[in-house]
């Protein structure tokens, strides 16, 4: 037996369980993975509160790195030893588990096991959302909610590494710095400014090409505002709480404004996918384009602190849950 963090009912961070858990051996196609590092994300409140719903009782948690245990049959592309991290797999929060060799990556060298685990799902998101999403190009300013958070703070690097200029918000002016360190060239601390009159006067009235937020519900409609005659809105989550339903006619009424709702599952659909998204985020790390802030580590047992200090806007950058 391992122990794991399970959930038998929805709700607040208390719903969190320390149990026994029985993993057994890997079948066809399988590997057995003895963890090492989880990252917690926002999603993962998402699916103990009920918003997104799932199998109960069940194990949270979607992205990790380890080492491969066991082998099961029909797997040659890894062996017991391999350093391995994945993204988008539920099931996460526990000490060892069983997982689907095609959908799992090998952890090149120089990069550790935290780094692997908090840069998989958060690194490739700001991946599809700069290179696919909408391709950010040289001299684009582009806007980025919750830039002192996760997927903000590496997507800010990645973006001024492309020539873009950064605007991001923040809730407090530490988080400010810490953004501008990491190549956000306007913060913008909306507790106490208007991120759309900031736009207007950062741009000279000339607005943006692009918006991504992952704040959702309170920054929704002011985001549609920041956008030029055409622009795209990249609405990636709902951390302030689910976004109500629109009506269409509103992007017509800001200049035949462009939404999409995208999730890194749609751009990591076949093998080649996975690897391609990954194989960038491994890249610019290693070439240090991209730092991976791991800001907070707590114990896999001390998950509901993690998740508490999540929802409760304490943390910046990664954190991570230790095994």
């Amino acid at each position: 037996m391992v122990k794991a963090i399970r959930i038998h009912e929805a709700g607040g961070p208390d719903v969190l369980r320390w149990e026994d858990v029985d993993v057994g051996a890997p079948g066809a196609g399988e590997v057995r993975v003895r963890q090492t590092a989880v990252a917690v994300n926002y999603i993962d409140t998402y699916q103990r509160s009920g918003l997104y719903p799932m199998k109960l009782p069940g194990i949270i948690g979607n992205e990790a790195a380890g080492v491969v245990e066991a082998v099961g049959e029909g797997v040659t592309s890894l062996k017991e030893g391999d350093r391995i991290a994945y993204p988008g797999l539920l099931g996460a929060y526990a000490e060892s588990r069983l997982l689907p060799a095609d959908k799992i990556v090998k952890i090149p060298e120089g990069i550790e096991d935290r780094q692997a685990a908090a840069m998989m799902i958060k690194g490739m998101t700001a991946e599809y959302l700069l290179f696919r999403t909408y391709a950010v190009q040289k001299g684009d300013t582009i806007l980025i909610h919750a830039a002192a958070g996760g997927v903000g703070l590496i997507a800010c690097q990645w973006a001024k590494d492309i020539g873009a200029t950064v605007i991001g918000t923040v809730s407090t002016d530490e988080k400010a710095a810490l953004a501008k360190a990491h190549g956000c060239d306007h913060t913008i601390i909306y507790t106490r400014e208007n991120f759309v009159d900031r736009v207007k006067e950062i741009t000279g009235g000339a607005m943006l090409p692009v918006v991504y937020d992952s704040v959702g519900a309170t920054t929704f409609m002011d985001s549609l505002k920041c956008l030029k005659p055409r622009g795209l809105m990249v609405s990636f989550g709902q951390s302030s709480g689910k976004i109500p339903p629109i009506d269409v006619g509103v992007l017509a009424a800001h200049g035949s404004l462009y939404l999409t709702r995208p999730t890194l599952g749609s751009y990591t659909l076949n093998r080649a996918e996975l690897e391609e998204v990954a194989g960038h985020v491994f890249g610019a790390v290693r070439q240090g384009i991209v730092k991976v802030e791991i800001n907070h580590t707590y114990a896999l047992k001390d998950a509901a602190q993690a998740h508490r200090d999540l929802e409760g806007r304490k943390t910046t950058g990664s954190s991570v849950l230790t095994v």
